[in-house]
Protein backbone atom coordinates (compact mmCIF):
# COMPACT_ATOMS: atom_id res chain seq x y z
CA UNK A 1 0.00 0.00 0.00
CA UNK A 2 0.84 3.67 -1.29
CA UNK A 3 0.57 6.63 0.76
CA UNK A 4 -1.35 9.26 -1.02
CA UNK A 5 0.44 12.22 -2.34
CA UNK A 6 -1.72 14.45 -0.36
CA UNK A 7 -1.37 17.19 -3.53
CA UNK A 8 -3.31 14.55 -5.48
CA UNK A 9 -6.15 16.37 -7.09
CA UNK A 10 -8.60 14.23 -5.78
CA UNK A 11 -7.53 13.41 -2.41
CA UNK A 12 -7.94 17.13 -2.37
CA UNK A 13 -11.17 17.43 -3.42
CA UNK A 14 -12.45 14.62 -1.17
CA UNK A 15 -10.80 16.19 1.93
CA UNK A 16 -12.16 19.73 1.05
CA UNK A 17 -15.62 18.55 0.16
CA UNK A 18 -15.43 16.31 3.46
CA UNK A 19 -14.71 19.02 5.92
CA UNK A 20 -17.23 21.84 3.69
CA UNK A 21 -20.71 19.61 3.68
CA UNK A 22 -19.87 17.95 7.20
CA UNK A 23 -18.87 14.59 5.90
CA UNK A 24 -15.66 13.95 7.87
CA UNK A 25 -14.15 16.44 10.46
CA UNK A 26 -10.64 15.68 11.96
CA UNK A 27 -10.38 14.94 15.56
CA UNK A 28 -10.30 17.55 17.75
CA UNK A 29 -9.73 20.00 15.08
CA UNK A 30 -9.71 22.99 17.51
CA UNK A 31 -6.90 21.70 19.53
CA UNK A 32 -4.91 21.22 16.43
CA UNK A 33 -6.26 17.58 15.39
CA UNK A 34 -5.67 14.50 16.79
CA UNK A 35 -3.17 12.39 14.05
CA UNK A 36 -5.37 9.32 12.44
CA UNK A 37 -8.86 10.20 14.08
CA UNK A 38 -11.70 11.43 12.42
CA UNK A 39 -15.12 12.71 13.13
CA UNK A 40 -17.94 11.78 11.30
CA UNK A 41 -20.14 14.90 10.19
CA UNK A 42 -24.05 15.45 10.12
CA UNK A 43 -23.68 13.88 6.51
CA UNK A 44 -20.61 11.57 7.23
CA UNK A 45 -22.69 9.84 9.68
CA UNK A 46 -25.50 9.32 7.24
CA UNK A 47 -23.49 7.80 4.49
CA UNK A 48 -21.37 5.43 7.01
CA UNK A 49 -24.59 4.25 8.46
CA UNK A 50 -25.77 3.36 5.55
CA UNK A 51 -23.24 1.74 3.78
CA UNK A 52 -23.07 -0.53 7.53
CA UNK A 53 -26.92 -1.18 7.14
CA UNK A 54 -27.01 -1.96 3.35
CA UNK A 55 -24.24 -4.81 4.46
CA UNK A 56 -26.61 -5.68 7.23
CA UNK A 57 -29.72 -5.89 5.48
CA UNK A 58 -27.59 -8.01 2.72
CA UNK A 59 -25.61 -10.68 5.63
CA UNK A 60 -27.92 -10.37 8.17
CA UNK A 61 -31.98 -9.33 7.53
CA UNK A 62 -32.69 -11.26 4.22
CA UNK A 63 -31.14 -14.52 5.38
CA UNK A 64 -32.48 -16.77 7.83
CA UNK A 65 -29.66 -18.59 8.47
CA UNK A 66 -27.14 -15.22 9.97
CA UNK A 67 -27.45 -13.86 13.10
CA UNK A 68 -26.60 -11.11 14.47
CA UNK A 69 -24.20 -9.98 17.99
CA UNK A 70 -22.14 -7.04 19.63
CA UNK A 71 -19.39 -8.46 22.00
CA UNK A 72 -17.91 -6.49 24.14
CA UNK A 73 -14.73 -4.12 22.72
CA UNK A 74 -12.58 -4.86 26.31
CA UNK A 75 -11.65 -8.44 26.62
CA UNK A 76 -8.51 -9.98 28.60
CA UNK A 77 -5.25 -11.20 27.79
CA UNK A 78 -6.18 -15.08 26.97
CA UNK A 79 -8.94 -14.61 24.35
CA UNK A 80 -5.40 -12.91 22.19
CA UNK A 81 -3.17 -15.57 23.40
CA UNK A 82 -5.27 -18.17 22.04
CA UNK A 83 -6.16 -16.39 18.86
CA UNK A 84 -2.63 -16.03 18.52
CA UNK A 85 -2.55 -11.88 18.19
CA UNK A 86 -0.29 -11.42 21.22
CA UNK A 87 2.53 -13.12 20.02
CA UNK A 88 1.77 -12.88 15.95
CA UNK A 89 -0.06 -9.05 15.74
CA UNK A 90 2.92 -7.56 14.85
CA UNK A 91 4.40 -4.76 11.80
CA UNK A 92 8.09 -4.31 11.55
CA UNK A 93 9.52 -1.46 12.81
CA UNK A 94 12.43 0.64 11.28
CA UNK A 95 13.57 4.17 12.39
CA UNK A 96 15.04 6.78 10.21
CA UNK A 97 18.15 8.06 12.22
CA UNK A 98 18.54 11.26 10.39
CA UNK A 99 14.64 13.00 10.71
CA UNK A 100 13.15 10.39 13.06
CA UNK A 101 10.55 9.33 11.57
CA UNK A 102 9.07 5.76 11.53
CA UNK A 103 7.84 3.59 8.95
CA UNK A 104 6.79 0.06 8.32
CA UNK A 105 9.45 -1.83 6.46
CA UNK A 106 7.30 -4.20 4.36
CA UNK A 107 5.41 -0.88 2.89
CA UNK A 108 8.87 1.00 2.16
CA UNK A 109 8.67 1.53 -2.12
CA UNK A 110 13.05 1.81 -1.23
CA UNK A 111 14.23 -0.15 2.12
CA UNK A 112 17.43 1.63 1.78
CA UNK A 113 15.58 5.21 1.24
CA UNK A 114 13.61 7.78 3.70
CA UNK A 115 10.46 8.43 2.15
CA UNK A 116 10.82 11.60 4.60
CA UNK A 117 14.42 13.01 4.35
CA UNK A 118 15.41 11.22 1.50
CA UNK A 119 18.88 9.83 3.44
CA UNK A 120 19.88 6.49 2.04
CA UNK A 121 20.78 3.31 4.43
CA UNK A 122 19.57 5.87 7.87
CA UNK A 123 17.49 2.61 9.06
CA UNK A 124 17.56 1.21 12.00
CA UNK A 125 17.21 -2.82 12.33
CA UNK A 126 14.02 -3.54 11.86
CA UNK A 127 11.96 -4.94 15.46
CA UNK A 128 8.28 -6.38 15.42
CA UNK A 129 5.65 -3.76 16.72
CA UNK A 130 2.64 -5.48 18.23
CA UNK A 131 -0.62 -3.81 16.99
CA UNK A 132 -3.04 -4.09 19.77
CA UNK A 133 -3.84 -1.41 22.01
CA UNK A 134 -2.91 -2.40 25.69
CA UNK A 135 -5.21 -0.65 28.60
CA UNK A 136 -5.71 -1.30 32.43
CA UNK A 137 -9.36 -2.75 33.91
CA UNK A 138 -9.64 -1.65 37.12
CA UNK A 139 -8.09 0.67 39.80
CA UNK A 140 -4.92 -0.61 40.20
CA UNK A 141 -2.38 -0.20 37.43
CA UNK A 142 -0.99 -4.62 37.66
CA UNK A 143 -0.60 -7.58 35.59
CA UNK A 144 -4.10 -9.01 36.49
CA UNK A 145 -5.57 -5.54 35.21
CA UNK A 146 -4.41 -5.61 31.57
CA UNK A 147 -7.22 -5.81 29.06
CA UNK A 148 -7.17 -4.79 25.09
CA UNK A 149 -9.14 -3.17 23.08
CA UNK A 150 -9.96 -5.56 20.37
CA UNK A 151 -8.18 -5.64 17.17
CA UNK A 152 -10.76 -7.42 15.21
CA UNK A 153 -14.40 -7.75 15.76
CA UNK A 154 -14.22 -11.83 14.98
CA UNK A 155 -12.89 -13.03 18.40
CA UNK A 156 -16.01 -11.67 19.66
CA UNK A 157 -18.02 -14.31 17.72
CA UNK A 158 -15.86 -17.27 18.09
CA UNK A 159 -15.71 -17.29 21.50
CA UNK A 160 -19.85 -16.54 21.66
CA UNK A 161 -20.06 -19.61 19.49
CA UNK A 162 -21.97 -22.00 21.65
CA UNK A 163 -23.55 -19.77 22.99
CA UNK A 164 -25.34 -18.81 19.73
CA UNK A 165 -25.37 -22.14 18.75
CA UNK A 166 -27.59 -23.14 22.07
CA UNK A 167 -29.97 -20.34 21.84
CA UNK A 168 -30.42 -19.69 17.93
CA UNK A 169 -31.30 -23.05 17.37
CA UNK A 170 -29.58 -22.69 14.20
CA UNK A 171 -27.12 -25.09 12.80
CA UNK A 172 -24.16 -25.03 10.53
CA UNK A 173 -24.44 -24.05 7.63
CA UNK A 174 -24.57 -20.98 9.66
CA UNK A 175 -23.55 -18.02 10.36
CA UNK A 176 -22.47 -14.82 13.27
CA UNK A 177 -22.56 -11.07 12.31
CA UNK A 178 -21.32 -8.04 14.08
CA UNK A 179 -20.98 -4.51 12.99
CA UNK A 180 -18.61 -2.21 15.37
CA UNK A 181 -14.75 -0.83 16.87
CA UNK A 182 -11.89 -2.18 16.55
CA UNK A 183 -8.77 -0.50 17.46
CA UNK A 184 -5.09 -1.11 15.50
CA UNK A 185 -2.02 0.59 16.96
CA UNK A 186 -0.96 1.81 13.39
CA UNK A 187 2.35 2.69 12.75
CA UNK A 188 1.99 4.57 9.55
CA UNK A 189 -1.56 5.55 9.51
CA UNK A 190 -2.75 7.66 6.03
CA UNK A 191 -4.91 8.26 3.34
CA UNK A 192 -7.82 9.94 5.17
CA UNK A 193 -10.22 7.67 6.69
CA UNK A 194 -8.69 4.12 5.07
CA UNK A 195 -6.23 3.85 7.47
CA UNK A 196 -6.86 4.74 10.86
CA UNK A 197 -6.01 3.43 14.45
CA UNK A 198 -9.95 3.63 15.16
CA UNK A 199 -12.15 2.35 12.53
CA UNK A 200 -15.35 0.07 12.05
CA UNK A 201 -15.41 -3.19 10.54
CA UNK A 202 -18.26 -5.77 9.00
CA UNK A 203 -17.46 -9.04 9.72
CA UNK A 204 -19.35 -12.56 9.47
CA UNK A 205 -18.28 -16.03 10.41
CA UNK A 206 -20.22 -18.59 8.77
CA UNK A 207 -19.60 -21.79 10.34
CA UNK A 208 -20.02 -24.91 7.76
CA UNK A 209 -19.42 -28.87 7.87
CA UNK A 210 -15.55 -29.31 6.59
CA UNK A 211 -16.57 -31.04 3.60
CA UNK A 212 -18.38 -28.06 2.23
CA UNK A 213 -15.98 -25.15 3.01
CA UNK A 214 -14.34 -24.49 -0.16
CA UNK A 215 -17.66 -24.91 -2.13
CA UNK A 216 -18.69 -22.14 0.45
CA UNK A 217 -15.59 -20.09 0.39
CA UNK A 218 -16.40 -19.56 -3.36
CA UNK A 219 -20.17 -18.95 -2.43
CA UNK A 220 -19.29 -15.89 -0.15
CA UNK A 221 -16.41 -14.37 -2.84
CA UNK A 222 -19.11 -13.75 -5.38
CA UNK A 223 -21.72 -12.86 -3.17
CA UNK A 224 -19.23 -10.24 -1.52
CA UNK A 225 -18.25 -8.99 -5.03
CA UNK A 226 -21.76 -8.96 -6.26
CA UNK A 227 -22.75 -6.63 -3.31
CA UNK A 228 -20.30 -3.55 -4.19
CA UNK A 229 -21.60 -3.84 -8.10
CA UNK A 230 -25.35 -3.80 -6.88
CA UNK A 231 -24.47 -0.72 -5.22
CA UNK A 232 -23.36 0.94 -7.89
CA UNK A 233 -19.50 0.38 -7.85
CA UNK A 234 -17.97 0.87 -10.75
CA UNK A 235 -17.28 -2.86 -12.37
CA UNK A 236 -13.78 -1.86 -13.78
CA UNK A 237 -12.71 0.09 -10.43
CA UNK A 238 -13.11 -2.83 -8.28
CA UNK A 239 -11.75 -6.60 -8.42
CA UNK A 240 -11.75 -9.61 -6.16
CA UNK A 241 -7.68 -10.95 -6.02
CA UNK A 242 -7.08 -14.72 -4.67
CA UNK A 243 -3.88 -14.42 -2.72
CA UNK A 244 -0.80 -15.89 -3.63
CA UNK A 245 0.66 -19.08 -1.54
CA UNK A 246 3.06 -17.02 0.35
CA UNK A 247 0.36 -14.47 1.50
CA UNK A 248 -2.04 -16.61 3.17
CA UNK A 249 -2.13 -16.94 7.15
CA UNK A 250 -0.72 -20.37 8.26
CA UNK A 251 -4.49 -21.43 8.90
CA UNK A 252 -5.87 -20.22 5.74
CA UNK A 253 -6.65 -22.98 2.96
CA UNK A 254 -7.48 -19.58 0.63
CA UNK A 255 -8.33 -15.86 1.18
CA UNK A 256 -9.30 -13.50 -1.58
CA UNK A 257 -9.15 -9.93 -1.24
CA UNK A 258 -12.08 -7.32 -2.88
CA UNK A 259 -9.77 -4.55 -3.88
CA UNK A 260 -10.76 -0.79 -5.12
CA UNK A 261 -8.42 1.25 -7.58
CA UNK A 262 -7.82 4.09 -5.07
CA UNK A 263 -5.38 7.10 -6.35
CA UNK A 264 -2.84 5.53 -4.54
CA UNK A 265 -3.30 2.11 -6.69
CA UNK A 266 -5.48 -1.21 -5.91
CA UNK A 267 -6.08 -1.28 -2.18
CA UNK A 268 -8.25 -3.71 0.38
CA UNK A 269 -11.84 -3.42 0.69
CA UNK A 270 -12.30 -6.85 2.61
CA UNK A 271 -10.97 -10.16 2.76
CA UNK A 272 -12.99 -13.42 2.28
CA UNK A 273 -10.88 -16.31 4.08
CA UNK A 274 -11.78 -20.11 4.50
CA UNK A 275 -10.09 -20.00 8.14
CA UNK A 276 -10.58 -24.06 8.42
CA UNK A 277 -11.24 -25.08 12.41
CA UNK A 278 -8.02 -22.70 13.43
CA UNK A 279 -10.30 -20.60 15.82
CA UNK A 280 -13.02 -22.71 17.15
CA UNK A 281 -10.12 -25.21 17.98
CA UNK A 282 -7.94 -22.77 19.61
CA UNK A 283 -10.11 -21.43 21.67
CA UNK A 284 -11.82 -24.26 22.57
CA UNK A 285 -7.92 -25.92 23.97
CA UNK A 286 -7.06 -22.34 26.18
CA UNK A 287 -10.95 -22.33 27.47
CA UNK A 288 -11.03 -26.00 28.17
CA UNK A 289 -14.98 -25.92 26.97
CA UNK A 290 -16.37 -27.47 24.24
CA UNK A 291 -17.05 -26.01 20.48
CA UNK A 292 -18.09 -28.21 18.42
CA UNK A 293 -21.36 -29.42 17.04
CA UNK A 294 -23.26 -32.69 17.71
CA UNK A 295 -24.37 -33.58 14.74
CA UNK A 296 -27.69 -35.78 15.09
CA UNK A 297 -27.93 -37.20 11.66
CA UNK A 298 -24.45 -38.56 12.10
CA UNK A 299 -24.61 -39.64 15.69
CA UNK A 300 -20.79 -37.38 15.31
CA UNK A 301 -19.21 -34.53 16.46
CA UNK A 302 -17.28 -31.99 14.68
CA UNK A 303 -15.67 -28.64 14.64
CA UNK A 304 -17.03 -26.19 12.02
CA UNK A 305 -15.01 -24.81 9.46
CA UNK A 306 -15.04 -21.37 9.17
CA UNK A 307 -15.72 -18.98 6.24
CA UNK A 308 -14.85 -15.08 7.08
CA UNK A 309 -16.15 -12.42 4.86
CA UNK A 310 -14.77 -9.16 6.64
CA UNK A 311 -14.91 -5.81 5.26
CA UNK A 312 -13.78 -2.01 6.38
CA UNK A 313 -17.00 -0.36 6.76
CA UNK A 314 -14.96 2.97 7.06
CA UNK A 315 -12.47 2.28 3.61
CA UNK A 316 -15.61 1.30 1.90
CA UNK A 317 -17.52 4.49 2.87
CA UNK A 318 -14.24 6.08 1.34
CA UNK A 319 -13.97 3.62 -1.80
CA UNK A 320 -18.28 4.91 -2.60
CA UNK A 321 -17.78 8.64 -1.71
CA UNK A 322 -14.72 8.34 -4.00
CA UNK A 323 -16.70 6.55 -6.82
CA UNK A 324 -19.75 8.76 -6.58
CA UNK A 325 -17.63 11.76 -7.16
CA UNK A 326 -18.11 13.62 -9.89
CA UNK A 327 -17.11 17.43 -11.29
CA UNK A 328 -19.73 18.26 -14.62
CA UNK A 329 -18.10 20.92 -16.73
CA UNK A 330 -19.43 22.94 -19.48
CA UNK A 331 -22.80 24.58 -19.78
CA UNK A 332 -23.67 23.58 -16.53
CA UNK A 333 -21.06 23.17 -13.94
CA UNK A 334 -21.45 21.09 -10.79
CA UNK A 335 -20.03 18.75 -8.40
CA UNK A 336 -22.13 15.34 -8.06
CA UNK A 337 -22.22 12.56 -5.89
CA UNK A 338 -23.58 9.36 -7.74
CA UNK A 339 -24.33 7.35 -4.95
CA UNK A 340 -26.92 4.69 -4.88
CA UNK A 341 -29.85 5.73 -3.19
CA UNK A 342 -29.46 3.36 -0.65
CA UNK A 343 -26.36 4.52 0.91
CA UNK A 344 -27.61 8.77 -0.12
CA UNK A 345 -27.06 10.44 3.38
CA UNK A 346 -30.70 12.06 2.46
CA UNK A 347 -33.06 10.40 0.05
CA UNK A 348 -35.19 13.37 -0.97
CA UNK A 349 -34.68 17.46 0.22
CA UNK A 350 -37.28 19.64 0.63
CA UNK A 351 -36.98 23.29 -0.67
CA UNK A 352 -39.61 25.84 -0.08
CA UNK A 353 -39.09 28.57 -2.61
CA UNK A 354 -39.43 31.11 -0.38
CA UNK A 355 -38.70 31.94 3.47
CA UNK A 356 -42.35 33.23 2.92
CA UNK A 357 -44.60 31.96 5.84
CA UNK A 358 -47.09 30.65 3.36
CA UNK A 359 -44.74 28.21 2.02
CA UNK A 360 -43.64 27.09 5.11
CA UNK A 361 -47.00 25.07 5.75
CA UNK A 362 -47.32 22.85 3.25
CA UNK A 363 -43.68 22.80 2.94
CA UNK A 364 -42.95 21.58 6.86
CA UNK A 365 -46.36 19.20 6.35
CA UNK A 366 -45.10 17.36 3.42
CA UNK A 367 -41.75 16.83 4.82
CA UNK A 368 -43.04 15.63 8.05
CA UNK A 369 -45.18 13.00 5.52
CA UNK A 370 -41.88 12.05 4.03
CA UNK A 371 -40.01 11.81 7.09
CA UNK A 372 -41.92 9.03 8.42
CA UNK A 373 -40.48 6.75 5.67
CA UNK A 374 -37.55 8.20 4.12
CA UNK A 375 -34.02 10.13 5.84
CA UNK A 376 -35.13 14.05 4.91
CA UNK A 377 -33.69 17.45 4.23
CA UNK A 378 -34.89 20.40 4.77
CA UNK A 379 -33.17 23.65 3.41
CA UNK A 380 -34.80 27.21 3.13
CA UNK A 381 -31.75 29.41 2.76
CA UNK A 382 -29.95 30.73 -0.55
CA UNK A 383 -31.34 30.72 -4.22
CA UNK A 384 -32.88 27.57 -5.20
CA UNK A 385 -30.34 26.86 -7.30
CA UNK A 386 -27.24 27.30 -4.76
CA UNK A 387 -29.47 24.68 -2.66
CA UNK A 388 -29.88 22.63 -5.50
CA UNK A 389 -26.04 22.26 -6.07
CA UNK A 390 -25.41 21.75 -1.93
CA UNK A 391 -27.88 18.71 -2.62
CA UNK A 392 -25.93 17.72 -5.67
CA UNK A 393 -22.74 17.88 -3.51
CA UNK A 394 -23.89 15.51 -0.87
CA UNK A 395 -25.78 13.43 -3.20
CA UNK A 396 -29.72 13.39 -2.67
CA UNK A 397 -31.39 11.77 -5.49
CA UNK A 398 -34.59 13.81 -5.56
CA UNK A 399 -35.28 17.11 -4.44
CA UNK A 400 -38.72 18.46 -4.15
CA UNK A 401 -39.77 22.26 -4.30
CA UNK A 402 -42.68 23.80 -2.97
CA UNK A 403 -43.23 27.13 -4.83
CA UNK A 404 -46.61 29.51 -4.74
CA UNK A 405 -48.21 27.64 -7.31
CA UNK A 406 -48.79 25.03 -4.83
CA UNK A 407 -51.00 27.15 -3.43
CA UNK A 408 -52.63 26.76 -5.93
CA UNK A 409 -52.25 23.26 -7.95
CA UNK A 410 -51.68 21.25 -4.56
CA UNK A 411 -48.41 20.55 -6.96
CA UNK A 412 -44.95 20.02 -6.11
CA UNK A 413 -41.92 19.87 -8.66
CA UNK A 414 -39.79 17.10 -7.81
CA UNK A 415 -35.88 17.82 -9.65
CA UNK A 416 -33.58 14.34 -10.03
CA UNK A 417 -29.96 14.35 -9.12
CA UNK A 418 -28.32 12.69 -12.13
CA UNK A 419 -30.47 14.30 -14.74
CA UNK A 420 -31.84 17.03 -13.40
CA UNK A 421 -35.07 16.82 -15.33
CA UNK A 422 -37.61 18.11 -13.24
CA UNK A 423 -41.51 16.84 -12.76
CA UNK A 424 -44.62 18.28 -11.52
CA UNK A 425 -46.43 15.73 -9.34
CA UNK A 426 -49.21 16.26 -6.84
CA UNK A 427 -48.63 16.83 -3.48
CA UNK A 428 -50.70 13.33 -2.58
CA UNK A 429 -48.53 11.43 -4.83
CA UNK A 430 -44.81 12.54 -3.78
CA UNK A 431 -44.65 9.43 -1.93
CA UNK A 432 -45.86 6.85 -3.78
CA UNK A 433 -43.57 8.81 -6.40
CA UNK A 434 -40.39 8.25 -4.71
CA UNK A 435 -41.61 4.75 -3.29
CA UNK A 436 -41.86 3.85 -6.90
CA UNK A 437 -38.06 5.77 -7.94
CA UNK A 438 -36.31 4.21 -4.56
CA UNK A 439 -37.70 0.83 -4.63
Amino acid sequence: MTRMNEADPLFEAIVNLSKRRGIVFPSADIYGGFRSTYDYGPIGVLLLRNVKDAWWESMVQKRHEVVGLDASILSPPQVWEASGHLANFTDPLVDCKECGNRFREDKLEDPNACPNCKAKGSFTEARQFNLMFETQAGPVADAGAVAYLRPETAQGMFINFANVLNTSRKKPPFGIAQVGKSFRNEITPGNFVFRTREFEQMEMEYFVPPDDAEKWYEYWCQERMDWYLNLGMTADKVRLRPHDDDELSHYSSGTSDVEYMFPWGWDELEGIANRGDFDLTQHAEHSGQKLDYFDPTTDTRWTPHVIEPAAGATRTMMAFLIDAYTEETGETERTVLRLHHKLAPYKVAVLPLSKKSELEGPAQKLFDELAQVYMCDYDQTQAIGKRYRRQDEIGTPYCVTVDFDTLEDQAVTIRSRDSMEQERVSLDKVLPWLNDKLS
